[in-house]
């Protein structure tokens, strides 16, 4: 199990792609106008567009399993184009994505 990367909401990634590489984080991939993923090396950031969000309007944390389906008592995984995730809930009430990759 590892930290996948936090989930920011991107309503205008071009823009908000251009703010945080300003910052100095460096693009690793682009899904079209869907998803683009930054990093400083050690942490990713993921900006989503609203087909994208796990949770619309909300930054989430992304967690990366070795087997989702050990963790899917609590609801079905969904299939997205690169993994299947489950959200879950932390006990605080916070969002939290278990992904698994798909191969």
């Amino acid at each position: 199990m590892k930290i996948g990367h936090v989930i920011v909401p991107a309503a205008d990634l071009d823009a908000q792609l251009e703010f945080y590489a300003s910052l100095g984080l460096t693009l690793r991939f682009r899904d079209g106008d869907r998803y683009a993923a930054l990093t400083d090396g050690t942490t990713t950031i993921g900006l989503a567009d609203e087909s994208q969000q796990p949770v619309p309007g909300r930054m989430v944390l992304s967690i990366e399993v070795d087997d989702l389906d050990a963790f899917a008592a609590g609801g079905e995984p969904v299939t997205g184009p690169h993994e299947r995730r489950l959200v879950v809930t932390d006990p605080g009430g916070n969002p939290v994505v278990l992904y698994e990759r798909l191969p």
